[in-house]
């Protein structure tokens, strides 16, 4: 676990806020007016809420920002006693948001975020109020949701290779040094601003994984693709209606090698046919490193033109 402490050379200078509400230290991130709309942003693998921080900074004033580290990720602890599977962090993220009491929620979803996000939505529409989609697929009961993730699946680097990883026992090992492979973990599923890299950055996202012990959750997350371990929550019909009359967006980084455009946006797309969607040209899987500025402002009028809309009871 990250110190509490740390601030990566004060690249993330936020307090650091802790919940126990799943028998874990989970690590949450929470700046702006308590009294303002909720903005959750929910990392994926093998990140955590560092990838957040330019969005942080650009919301905060008007917004209150809210970012978790999922379990065994970033600054949150990293049971050895548990299961690091999809229905985990969903089950993990609910009694977060019980917790905090939070409403008028917009999820800002990343990567595994998508999945984890969509689950809690399935769960407590009546809390959310917007969904953004920033490469982060949006699995919600679609018809067509596993014909897209099959091919999306066969045609990434990153899938294809975990799954023979596992196949030959090799993949626990080379996951478990996160710590020393981050750069190359990053840069497999598509990371294309190198002029970033320096030592705070690789330590900002390498410094979680100092042993395997560590590395459970990002371990569980691709060993759960590749067993198909992983459940996607199951919508009721009613919990399908009220997320998809939401206003919505999607920004996608249209260089990600591990999520295409072509096989996941369709998953937003389905259900939110009239929603806008901004695709970025050379920008990669980890877009919010890759066009922070561009993707801030984007999202930052999106919630201006829609703060309105979405008024919750």
């Amino acid at each position: 676990m990250i110190p509490t402490n740390e601030t990566f050379g004060g690249t993330f200078p936020y307090a650091a806020r802790f919940d126990n509400a799943s028998d874990f230290l989970m690590h949450y991130v929470d700046e702006g007016p308590s009294s303002a709309s909720v903005i959750l942003c929910l990392h994926g693998e093998p990140t955590w809420g560092y990838m957040f921080r330019h969005l942080i900074e650009a919301l905060k004033n008007q917004y209150r920002v809210v970012v978790p580290d999922h379990m065994g990720f970033g600054k949150s602890e990293t049971p050895q006693d548990r299961s690091y599977w999809l229905q985990d962090h969903i089950d993990n993220l609910e009694r977060f948001v019980l917790s905090l009491d939070l409403r008028n929620i917009t999820l800002v979803m990343h990567d595994f975020g998508g999945p984890v996000g969509m689950g809690l939505a399935a769960r407590h529409p009546d809390r959310i109020a917007r969904i953004v989609s920033v490469n982060g697929p949006t699995p919600f009961g679609q018809s067509t949701l596993a014909e897209h993730w099959a091919a999306g699946a066969a045609a990434a680097p990153w899938f294809q290779w975990i799954r023979k990883a596992d196949s030959e026992g090799r993949l626990d090992a080379v996951l478990g040094e996160l710590g020393f492979n981050i750069l190359s973990t990053l840069k497999l599923n598509g990371f294309e601003r190198t002029a970033l890299i320096n030592d705070t950055w690789l330590h900002a996202y390498g410094s979680h994984f100092v042993r395997p012990a560590d590395c459970l959750g990002a371990i569980g997350w691709a060993k759960g693709v590749a067993r198909d371990q992983h459940r996607f929550e199951e919508p009721t019909l009613s919990a399908k209606r009220v997320i998809a009359s939401k206003p919505a967006l999607a920004v996608w980084g249209m260089a990600d090698r591990t999520l295409g455009a072509n096989d996941f946006l369709p998953l937003f797309e389905e259900l939110f046919p009239s929603a806008p969607i901004h695709r970025l040209p050379d920008t990669g899987h980890y877009s919010l490193e890759d066009a922070p500025e561009a993707i801030g402002l984007i999202i930052s009028d999106f919630l201006a033109t829609t703060e309105h809309s979405h008024a919750l009871p």
